[in-house]
């Protein structure tokens, strides 16, 4: 049996029309005469999809007085056996726990065609995107494979307006709560903006892949230019970057364009070439202009380029090229061979002033001149003597004397390299031929073969010493690049292992280099046109240069930047090596500004989430009690009732117990906006607990309060209006979560134990109760902001009430634990560090004393010493809300 064909419609959020686009194509398949059922569908009030489904077999048919079948009965539609299905949400559920997608594919398993609809932000490989834009992860999602699988996938596209006018119109939830949540939601301009492009971005990619994979199934090796895609050849001069600024222009007018810079890394790169600099300040140019870099390796620059060019289907490719010459730039003879073999690709060369060799900085020597010299002294007096070596030895052959030549020939090379060897392979040669070849005595020849004998040893020698020079000169850069490498990696390690700063770097940098000093300088700009001063960021070092000019090697890291030393002059290995440095650098500070934009931007997430948070609470916490007070008030005003006094005394109390409550709730909000804009300013100084008991609990009369101070506890540096806060939201808290239990205020003196912050002596707090408790990994939680329990009554507050106990506690230096209580319940610890200050209004050189007798009207229960429990500060109730 055939599989079954899908078909997905697709959209960007609830609302775009994927339902009603389903049910019109099954409509007029149904017309076709296409065997079509309808296996799920959500109608949610929309008259204009319930329109659609009149007419329509649904399998297994609605329940009585319904239009819609939400479940999936795979076993009815199998038994049914039809052409077509109709099944709405391929990401939904199922009921036996599954997910529909997997029910879809058992129906297309038996050869059912099936029509289904799907959310962009429902596919698995995309839900961390979809997060960061939402601030709402999926719960249903559906793997990649399971949507590309489909036969068909069909676009359906609604601007962010028309979305929003929909939902204000009804149109996509019938509740007018559900539309107002979704308006400062996911239904924003911006995030219905982001989701569009999301989906067109994830369908134009499939579209794409599509085509690559048909032209490798009929071996198409030709590029179609669907749209502009511009491949830039880069080698890391800094002259390539007006390359990548030419393709952006190039693009700028091309829609849906695509930038590429392409760097290829061979084996024969020599180090002088490229820089890593440069080629990291290019990557961060292409990033800059909308592009994309890569860095491909391979053994021909020409081929490996032109290989990816095809790999993406590109339309263009970007080379430099010098004025003098095209083949100087991009590789040696790789832009001739790139022209050769570009097929039907354009290639655009792009004319460039090189450095000149007047103005080209000739490398020294990779030997040195410590070895040259020594190597040219060598070639100079080592042939005459092992020719007169040889005039010691008897022997009759010519080869025995080139062999003992070349051997000196070849120590040459190990000395000192290529032109040392040359002038001793001359000599040597010179010298063979007066003192061993006929007629001896003379530099004239003979006999035929005595000079090519003489022309192959000559030859014989310079390649020997051609060879063995590349050789040393290999050996020599690979134990430089492994003592580069290790001094980087050092690096590396400490910054990972250590977390190494930005001056921490600097030490490093200037005790490796024995310099006097080792500085970070940036440029300071007024103004996008402003070239700026340079300023000196951070240093390391004895005494601060004044200005830029002092600095005896500078590196620059990019157009804003520049690493400098001071006291110590650089060799050209010195300068490579502080090259890579500054390349360590600015990735050091790169990460820096990443991890502060990530930083900033999880703050403005965290932002949002909570505006998002407060708007719910606003429109249902505080919508309950607004209700009570106006039909309260309505009643009381009516003048066609008639009321008794207790009626009237209870409609009163009623708005009172309204008013309090929305007090507490906005209280709640604005402490919690002030907490998180870091705006709390505490004003500390001496309080003694059981003075802000007393005034936390007025207004709080419950016989199941009991109040346990000692009498010596000692005063503790708080704000007192901030720290009355955090005990009515505690007590409040304990109150409501465990409604038979006692609730018990006791202390404990600090200085010893555990009653410590850190080092500082302190002195605690703890409100016990004995209900139901909390599991040990719910407790971090249980601080957030908007957190209840789960069996909570949503009308008991909107989840702040710890949250603003903690932030408040933190703000005035202490910490607010959370332990489980013996036997059951929950214990919350207020730790503060003791006080060293004068206390208010106590004489000068007067004692701190005992705390205050109990006052008339303490909780049941409290000892001598307690705090009272009667206030006129009504502001803390209903506040603790947040187990």
């Amino acid at each position: 049996m055939a599989r079954g064909n899908l078909r997905i419609f697709l959209g960007a959020a609830p609302g775009a029309g994927k339902t009603f686009a389903m049910l019109e194509e099954g409509r007029r398949l149904r017309f076709e005469g296409s065997d079509v059922v309808v296996g799920a569908v959500s109608v949610r009030g929309r008259a204009e999809t319930e329109a659609l489904l009149q007419g329509m077999e649904q399998c297994p048919p609605p329940p009585s007085g319904s239009m819609e079948q939400t479940e999936l009965d795979v076993t009815a539609i199998l038994e049914r056996a039809p052409g077509v299905v109709l099944v709405d949400d391929y990401a939904g559920s199922s009921r036996s726990g599954g997910s529909r997608w997997e029910e879809v594919a058992a129906l297309l398993d038996a050869g059912i065609d099936v029509i289904s609809t799907l959310d962009i932000r429902n596919l698995e490989s995309l839900s961390d995107v979809v997060r960061n834009i939402t601030g709402v992860r999926e719960q249903n999602t559906v793997p990649d494979t399971a949507v590309r699988s489909a036969d068909q996938i069909e676009l359906v596209d609604a601007s962010p307006e028309l979305l929003r006018q929909r939902l204000g119109e009804g149109k996509i939830y019938p509740s007018q709560e559900e539309a107002d949540l979704a308006l400062a939601g996911d239904f924003r301009t911006g995030t219905l903006t982001a989701l569009r492009e999301l989906a067109l971005l994830w369908l134009a990619e499939r579209v794409d892949a599509g085509l690559s994979d048909y032209r490798t199934l009929n071996n198409i090796r030709g590029s179609w230019q669907t749209r502009e895609k511009i491949v830039v050849g880069l080698t890391g001069k800094p002259e390539d970057q007006a390359l990548i600024r030419r393709a952006a222009r190039m693009l700028a007018g091309a829609a849906g364009g695509e930038l590429h810079a392409v760097h290829v890394r061979t084996n024969t790169d020599e180090s002088e070439l490229f820089s890593g600099k440069e080629l990291e300040l290019q990557r961060k140019l292409t990033r800059d202009v909308g592009g994309v870099f890569h860095a491909v390796g391979g053994e021909d620059v020409a081929v490996t380029l032109l290989e990816f060019a095809r790999s993406i289907n590109a339309s263009q490719i970007i080379l430099g090229a010098s004025r003098q010459h095209s083949l100087v730039r991009f590789g040696r003879g790789s832009v001739a061979k790139v022209l050769r073999n570009a097929g039907d690709i354009d290639i655009h060369l792009v004319a460039q002033d090189v450095p000149t060799r007047g103005n080209v900085r000739r490398a020294p020597s990779r030997l040195g001149r410590r070895r040259e010299i020594p190597a040219f002294v060598l070639a100079a007096g080592l042939p005459p003597l092992l020719q007169l070596a040889l005039d010691l030895l008897p022997h009759q052959q010519l080869s025995t004397d080139m062999l003992v030549q070349l051997t000196g020939i070849v120590a040459v090379a190990l000395v000192g390299g290529l032109w040392p060897a040359v002038a001793a392979a001359v000599l040597a040669g010179l010298i063979v031929n007066y003192f061993s070849v006929r007629p001896v005595g003379s530099l004239s020849v003979l006999d035929p073969e005595n000079v090519l004998a003489l022309l192959i040893f000559l030859l014989v020698a310079v390649s020997v010493s051609l060879v063995v020079d590349r050789s040393a000169k290999r050996s020599k850069e690979a134990r430089r690049a492994g003592a580069e490498a290790s001094i980087l990696g050092e690096l590396s390690r400490r910054a990972v292992a250590e977390g190494s700063s930005i001056p921490a770097f600097l030490d490093q940098v200037r005790e490796h280099f024995q310099a006097a000093g080792t500085g970070l300088w940036v440029r300071r700009r007024s103004g996008p046109r402003d070239t700026g001063g340079w300023t000196l960021l951070e240093y390391s070092g004895a005494s601060r240069p004044d200005t830029l000019s002092d600095a005896d090697s500078i590196e620059q890291l990019d157009e804003d930047r520049i690493l400098s030393l001071t006291g110590r002059e650089l060799s050209q290995d010195d300068r490579r090596l502080l090259t890579a440095f500054g390349a360590h650098l600015l990735a050091m500070l790169q990460r820096e500004e990443l991890t502060a934009s990530q930083r900033e931007n999880l703050r403005l997430a965290e932002g949002n989430k909570m505006r998002t948070s407060i708007l719910r609470a606003v429109s249902h916490d505080l919508r309950t009690p607004l209700a009570g007070i106006k039909l309260a008030s309505s009643s009381l005003r009516d003048k066609t009732i008639t009321l008794r006094q207790e009626e009237q005394e209870e409609l009163l109390a009623t708005i009172e117990s309204g008013a309090d409550r929305l007090d507490g709730l906005v209280s709640n909000l604005l402490d919690m906006s002030r907490i998180t804009a870091d705006s709390v300013a505490p004003h500390i100084g001496p309080v003694y607990w059981a003075d802000v008991v007393g005034e936390a609990l007025r207004g709080t009369a419950s016989e199941r309060l009991r109040v346990l101070l000692p009498d010596n506890m000692p005063p503790v540096d708080a704000d007192p209006g901030m720290l009355e806060r955090v005990i009515a939201n505690l007590v409040e808290n304990a109150l409501k979560y465990a409604p038979e239990s006692d609730v018990v205020i006791a202390g404990a003196v600090g200085g010893s134990g555990s009653a410590r912050i850190g080092t500082i002596p302190a002195s605690e707090l703890t409100v016990v109760d004995h209900g139901l408790g909390i599991p040990a990994e719910e407790v971090l939680a249980m601080f957030r902001p908007f957190q209840r329990a789960d069996d909570t009554n949503p009308g008991t507050g909107i989840g702040l009430g710890l949250a603003v106990a903690k932030g408040f506690t933190e703000a005035m230096g202490g910490v607010l634990l959370a332990e489980p209580t013996p036997g059951g319940g929950l214990t919350m610890v207020v730790r503060l560090p003791l006080s060293t200050g004068a206390v208010p209004g106590a004489a000068p050189g007067a004692a701190p004393g005992p705390t205050p007798a109990a006052a008339p009207g303490a909780a049941p229960g409290a000892p001598h010493g307690a705090a009272p429990a009667t206030s006129p500060r009504g502001h803390h109730a209903g506040s603790a809300d947040s187990r």
